[in-house]
């Protein structure tokens, strides 16, 4: 059956926008939806994991809108844990705590849907309204098994694209499902950036070649510096600005629009009807 995205279909809808660093995404998101005298959603609320979070400061300041700071540190340390994750299962009981401590906090907010711009912490809160999410991989490549190739956090998508030999990045917008049931990367695809190309040379080919062989049998807290790291660093900045800065904005404004649905029985994105699943965006949209 297909489904839209959104409970409900009108004019007066709400977003809160999570981010935990420098908020880039956010900023072009937000500023976009101020200059639209038609826009279609309004800024809830900002929400935040860390109390230095200039960002998240300035844009409540800027666009006059409550914000709400969940100290993820300071929550773990009150119940004992020094370290922040999820891969224990302590740290996941202690995520749930914090993840209904957020829900409360965020209740006096009317909340559609959410825009993660850059959000760190791994949360169940998606069960509780869509959040749209930016990947930095192309989510429409597959491996020998039908899966999504460029998955994982960070940088990690980016210098899988390299040691793959691929010939362009692209950014992809998926709707966030819980991460105990499908990992980061498994929500519906929404949409892809145009591609922004890899500039190979035999030099680079041969660098990151031997980056990735070197990289065998160690943890990646002893090589994520190395010179494969520094140019997947180099195109993840080329990607957020070629990529995210570009298909973001436009698949938020035509989330809140009604324009995606979802069929959940084929795992199938709908476009106005029609399936269009990782739908490309270009600059020359805007």
């Amino acid at each position: 059956m297909i489904q839209n995205f959104l409970k409900k279909n009108s004019s007066a809808l709400s977003a809160a926008v999570f981010l935990s660093g420098s908020g880039t995404n956010a900023e072009k998101i937000l500023a976009r939806n101020a200059k639209n005298p038609h826009a279609l959603w309004l800024p809830s609320v900002i929400v935040t994991e860390r109390p230095g979070c200039d960002a998240a400061k300035r844009f409540a300041e800027t666009y006059n809108v409550p914000l709400v700071v969940h100290d993820l540190v300071a929550f773990y340390k009150a119940h004992g844990l020094e370290k922040t994750g999820c891969a224990t299962e302590e740290g996941r009981a202690v995520r749930k705590l914090w993840t209904d401590a957020l829900r409360e906090m965020l209740k006096p907010y009317p909340i559609d849907f959410a825009i993660f711009a850059g959000f760190v912490p791994l949360t169940d809160i998606v069960e509780d309204f869509p959040c749209l999410n930016i990947h930095p991989g192309d989510l429409t490549v597959l491996d020998e098994n039908g899966e999504r190739l460029l998955v994982g956090l960070h940088a990690i998508p980016v210098e899988m694209a390299l040691m793959k030999h691929l010939p362009y990045l692209r950014s992809s917008v998926i709707v966030l499902e819980s991460f105990r049931s499908t990992g980061v990367d498994g929500g519906a695809l929404l949409g892809v950036s145009a591609p922004v190309p890899i500039d190979w040379t035999d030099e680079m080919r041969r660098t990151v070649d031997a980056a990735a062989a070197a990289r065998i049998g160690k943890k990646r807290a002893e090589y994520k510096n190395d010179a494969l790291g520094q140019i997947a660093a180099e195109y993840l900045e080329k990607l957020k600005v070629n990529g995210d800065w570009v298909v973001f904005p436009q698949v938020v404004d035509d989330f809140a629009a009604g324009h995606f649905a979802y069929d959940r029985e084929t795992g199938t994105v709908h476009y106005d009807g029609v399936p269009a699943t990782g739908r490309e965006y270009t600059a020359e949209t805007l």
